[in-house]
């Protein structure tokens, strides 16, 4: 329905575009937040360049690895290599960081309005900047939990105590063999929780945040709703841009804001309820602050 007439062109200028969306952020009964990997590259957590040479270049040199998203599908010979790999990426992403710039001015713009956040991204961002966790939906896991290999059963576990143990332990690239996290079940292997095969483990969590997710939904189906779409690219769309678009299409009273460089755009279908912002997603937000301080 949607992909043959994509229009990404806007007569409005820049200011002009985000007073538009100042002013839905205002009046809107309720706000959907989709967030996607571009919103922590613009936070700046990026996966290759200099963070990656700065945090691997041990791996780099001995595994010819180039970015931590192929790092983490490198088929190494022992659980002893794998967990270095990992524990180094959990630690750097989700634990020894603080909440980026976007997040933070993100929360400064939506704190007093109905929001939900739905996102792709397993950083933990939103959390560190001080969202609240019972109106997150963290679709596809989080570097923060562990899981079994063989998802024996539909629980997942916190990794931090065992990953900085990893961190200071490991040398020559490797971890004690004790220290190989293990299935409190079936004795497997663990590996994390990150949607990346049917073994996924879907916990009590991840469906209780889903039914939030659909409730906020059901309830303002009709209302004026804004749907702000941030750093969602062409990988996962099923997640979020396809809905944001066709509940758009359902409801006259809906707007769909999308804010992604380089890839800023909207079906012909809903081009007169949508703002497209080609441009870098934290300085879109710091001057949508500003505008609202």
């Amino acid at each position: 329905m949607f992909l043959r007439n994509l229009i990404t062109t806007s007569t409005e200028s820049c200011s002009e575009q985000i007073n538009r969306l100042k002013n839905e952020i205002k009046n809107a009964d309720a706000i959907v937040i989709g967030a996607g990997a571009g919103m922590s590259t613009s936070a700046g957590l990026t996966y290759d360049g200099e963070r990656f040479e700065k945090y691997f270049p041990d791996f780099h040199k001995k595994y010819g690895i180039s970015d931590m998203y192929s790092g983490g599908f490198y088929p190494y010979e022992t659980l002893e290599e794998y967990w270095p790999w990992w524990s180094r990426h959990i630690y750097i992403n989700r634990y020894d960081i603080t909440a980026g710039k976007p997040y933070m001015d993100l929360l400064n713009i939506v704190k007093d309005k109905d929001y939900f956040v739905l996102t792709t991204n397993v950083d933990h961002q939103f959390q560190l900047a001080g969202f609240d966790k019972k109106r997150l939906f963290y679709t596809q896991g989080d570097y923060g939990l562990w899981q079994c290999s063989r998802a024996c059963h539909d629980k997942t576990y916190d990794n931090e105590e065992t990953v900085r143990l990893m961190i200071k332990t490991q040398k020559n690239m490797k971890i004690p063999s004790d220290l190989i996290p293990k299935c409190p079940v079936c004795g497997a292997p663990m590996t994390m929780n990150l949607r990346c095969d049917n073994s996924f483990v879907q916990d009590n969590g991840w469906y209780s945040a889903a039914s939030r997710y659909e409730d906020f939904i059901r309830r303002h189906k009709e209302s004026h709703l804004l749907f702000l779409e941030l750093g969602v690219g062409s990988n996962t769309p099923v997640i979020i841009k396809y809905p944001f678009w066709q509940m758009t299409a359902k409801n006259p009273k809906a707007i769909y804001a999308c804010v992604n460089h380089g890839e800023a755009y909207c079906p012909q279908q809903i081009k007169k309820q949508s703002i497209c912002f080609d441009m870098d997603i934290a300085e879109m937000l710091e001057n949508v602050r500003k505008v609202e301080d």
